[in-house]
């Protein structure tokens, strides 16, 4: 009897488009049974993006753009199925991260929010959803963020080796596995991952990302922007904590620009390296480390790896070295994730979040 598998749909702080695992979870590391990933249409897109930027929207906009992008992860997952010659009976649920417009967890009633209407993902697919994983860890007096860390935890930790998880996605953010059995879980948002560099690459090169760090290598690194940059508070605070493009953007990083004078490609630069100096940071923040692991989109940014290798003083992976595809991470740990709330359990870390208590996460919308 084939074994119930679990879907998970990733669409991150990145905004590249949609990842789709479809996964067995039972085994470890889970088995990668089929993977897909969608573009978001230009026009799709253009929307989003402007929801992301603006403090205030329209009630309209806002709810014809969850509903569209629930019909469009729905259109995701039925070609995901089709390609893998599988059915919706084939899946016991899908876990949907929805793609994150705002993400606030200092203010004076801390909330994030994630769209893409999960009850027309459930509709059009025939599978039980389950999504809106993070504010239930707010509620709890968490930030809701990062999540993967608890899922990083499950599938590495050993009692051999201390490792550190670092997932460059649009934000960066680490999981720090020690090899103390009660040492507790750590993890964070380490600063911008992707998100500056594609932010100025699409504003100034009207290219969506720096393919293969071409753009950033011609360029050279500006120390005095580069400590400007890491100035910002953010990147001494200590954890918990978590961030997002609402602060770490062309606006923020105009108020740094101004002071120095830089070519576009000395910018982009500069911002690779903020990118590896913020990593390289909290790696120092967190002690002793045997092994580094790379996942995310990141890792194909081979200016970006070069600078990462000359900070670190670790031996440095990605995830394939322990069984795990580094580009489908995230959307397999939202299948772990969704798994962990359909059987009752915990998937939030405490120690990660700062939520008061461990508690299931999402909601189920049956299908």
């Amino acid at each position: 009897m084939q074994p119930a598998l679990y879907i998970g749909l990733m669409s991150g702080t990145s905004l590249d488009g949609v990842d789709i695992a479809i996964v067995n979870i039972d085994k470890k590391p889970p088995e990668l049974v089929a993977s897909h990933y969608q573009t978001y249409p230009s026009q799709l897109l253009h929307e989003i993006k402007n929801m992301c930027r603006q403090s205030s929207t329209e009630l309209e906009q806002l709810g014809q753009l969850d509903a569209q992008l629930g019909e469009f992860y729905a259109e995701c997952i039925d070609r995901a199925l089709n390609k893998a010659c599988l059915s919706k009976h084939d899946i016991k649920a899908i876990g949907s991260h929805g793609q994150t417009i705002h993400h606030n967890p200092k203010c004076a009633q801390p909330y994030t929010m994630q769209i893409g209407d999960p009850n027309r993902i459930a509709e059009r697919t025939g599978i039980s959803v389950v999504a809106d994983f993070r504010r239930r860890d707010i509620a709890a007096g968490g930030q809701g963020a990062p999540l993967v860390p608890a899922f990083h935890q499950a599938m590495f930790r050993s009692n051999n080796e201390t490792l550190a998880v670092i997932n460059i996605g649009g934000i960066s953010n680490v999981s720090y596995l020690s090899k103390d059995p009660l040492a507790p879980l750590i993890g964070f948002d380490c600063g911008p991952g992707n998100t500056l560099m594609d932010q100025w690459c699409q504003h100034h090169f009207s290219q969506h990302y720096d393919k293969d760090g071409l753009l950033a290598s011609q360029g050279n690194i500006n120390e005095g922007l580069l400590n400007s940059l890491l100035s910002d508070p953010y990147f001494s605070t200590a954890h918990p904590k978590s961030t997002g493009p609402e602060h770490f953007n062309l606006k923020w990083l105009k108020q740094h620009t101004t002071k120095y004078s830089c070519t576009t490609n000395d910018t982009l630069s500069t911002l690779c390296e903020l990118t590896a100096a913020s990593i390289a940071l909290s790696l120092e923040s967190l002690g002793d480390i045997d092994r580094v692991l790379l996942c995310g989109g990141g890792i194909h940014n081979p200016f970006l790896m070069k600078r990462l290798h000359h900070r670190l003083k670790q031996p440095v992976e990605t995830t394939k070295s322990l069984g795990i595809e580094p580009d489908w991470l995230e959307a397999i740990a939202f299948a772990w994730l969704a798994k962990q709330t359909i059987e009752g359990k915990p998937g939030n870390a405490p120690s990660v979040t700062g939520a008061n208590k461990s508690v299931i996460l999402g909601a189920i919308y049956p299908a």
